[in-house]
């Protein structure tokens, strides 16, 4: 089975790895097979899963808008993997299908607070290239936000820039968790990312 563009070893070919791929699935309920193509290179493999688990580990951030954040910078960029896996990881967190449906509505839904809104307005606003945030964005943040959540913000939304490019570039396979996630239950409310 090929897992991107490079081919794809099976988890089993990575022998020192299955603690830490043991460890991901927990988490997210399968295995990315973007960490796959990333554990041919087990230093950047470390590096990221430091990184990647510290960001996720926020102290100012609740798992819920995290995902928002990352699913917002995902679809900013069009990349459609970490589209399912941001809108699976949300739903996972406790944001309901009809929130995440209306994440491109966001402005105008009641579903989303004022400080989700303007985290959103950011995450949009960094996920196209050229990047096109403004010092707005962080005025209007900081009216719902400290500065450790901002820079949690921040990192959130370049960790899914970097998740974006290492996906599309290498054409990882969506897995089928979050593939079907999308299909029975995003798709049903008009989901046609």
């Amino acid at each position: 089975m090929s897992y991107s563009y490079l081919g794809g070893e099976p988890r089993e070919s990575f022998k020192d790895k299955q603690e830490a791929f043991d460890m991901i699935e927990s988490f997210m309920g399968y295995l990315p097979n973007s960490h796959l193509s990333m554990a041919k290179n087990p230093k950047l493999n470390d590096g990221f899963g430091a990184l990647a688990g510290t960001i996720f580990g926020s102290e100012h951030l609740d798992m819920g808008l995290i995902n928002l954040i990352a699913l917002a910078s995902s679809l900013a960029s069009g990349c459609k993997y970490c589209q399912a896996h941001t809108s699976h990881g949300a739903n996972k967190a406790g944001i309901s299908v009809e929130k995440i449906s209306e994440i491109l509505k966001y402005k105008e839904s009641d579903q989303f607070s004022l400080g989700e809104k303007a985290a959103l307005d950011l995450a949009f606003s960094a996920g196209v290239n050229p990047n096109a945030s403004k010092k707005e964005h962080f005025v209007e943040l900081q009216n719902h936000f400290s500065d450790e959540a901002i820079i949690d913000i921040v990192a959130v939304i370049a960790l899914f820039g970097f998740l974006n490019r290492w996906n599309d570039t290498l054409g990882s396979k969506l897995e089928d968790v979050p593939k079907e996630f999308v299909e029975k239950e995003l798709k049903p409310l008009g989901w046609n990312n």
